[in-house]
């Protein structure tokens, strides 16, 4: 009786964790055109605004598919890219 218990605590327990991880994936839609307020960060080097940086760290799961795509690589991984991901405090994907 107590491993069925158990087994079925940790079966909960990780169907919850895997809705948990699927809501989070489903929130994401990967659209470059949300990053636009980017752009002149990207081309010039300037401040980001909030908006930028707000942006960015919410495609962030969406940049390898990005760097991925050789129209939006450029746009990705340039220096100015990289300056404004830190500026914006987000991490460079490793993909």
């Amino acid at each position: 009786m107590k491993q069925s218990l158990r087994s079925l605590v940790l079966c909960l327990a990780v169907a919850v964790v895997l809705c948990e991880v699927a809501r989070t994936a489903e929130a994401v839609t990967c659209s470059p055109v949300e990053l636009s307020p980017c752009l002149g960060p990207i081309r010039s080097g300037s401040a980001p605004s909030g908006t930028c940086c707000q942006k960015l760290r919410e495609q962030r799961p969406c940049l390898c598919g990005y760097i991925k795509n050789p129209a939006l690589r450029t746009y990705v991984t340039s220096p100015n890219a990289r300056k404004l991901a830190s500026a914006c405090g987000v991490p460079t994907p490793q993909c």
